[in-house]
This record gives structure tokens, C-alpha cells and sequence, in this order.
């Protein structure tokens, strides 16, 4: 699915999630990619500080072709896929 905004394509988007005991993001992307996302440099930013919480950090679902968290935690999903590194 390529959805255009203002006549530009989206990048991809994230379809599934699975989050790793060591901060590590599992996801898959909308070109069927399995990509790893390392969240622990995120840990030390005050939005992010929730997630070091392991519990709270394995909460995480996709929600609008990204990540989310409770509270409102969520991650611009074009950053997701530029910073991720293939699995």
C-alpha cells in the first residue's frame, strides 16, 4: 500500500512489532522488510525515560504505521526505518 500525502509517497510503514529484553525493536515494514531498531540510545531522553522500565517497554504495539508506547510514546516511523538496520 503507497500512500501519497501532498503528492509525495510515504516511506514505509511498520506492520508488526517484537520487542527483545535488550531494547531491541523487531519490526516489519509495510515492503515486508524485517528490520532491528535499537531503542537504547532513546533511554536517555526525557520523553523515553518510561520505556527503561521493562515492563513498560514491552508494551509496545503498532499503531497509524509506527510504534507506540502508553502515555503517548510513539517514534516518527520514517526515523524507525532510516535508523534501523536489517534483520
Amino acid at each position: 500500500m503507497n500512500e501519497i500525502i501532498k503528492g509525495s509517497p510515504l516511506g514505509p510503514r511498520v506492520t508488526a512489532v517484537i520487542p527483545t529484553d535488550n531494547y531491541i525493536l523487531h519490526l516489519t515494514f509495510t515492503t515486508g522488510e524485517l528490520r532491528m531498531f535499537d531503542v537504547k540510545p532513546l533511554l536517555e531522553m526525557a520523553a523515553f525515560e518510561p520505556l527503561a522500565n521493562k515492563s513498560f517497554f514491552q508494551s509496545v504495539t503498532v499503531a497509524y504505521g509506527s510504534v507506540q508506547w502508553p502515555q503517548d510514546i510513539d517514534y516518527c516511523p520514517d526515523t524507525l526505518y532510516k535508523e534501523s538496520v536489517p534483520l
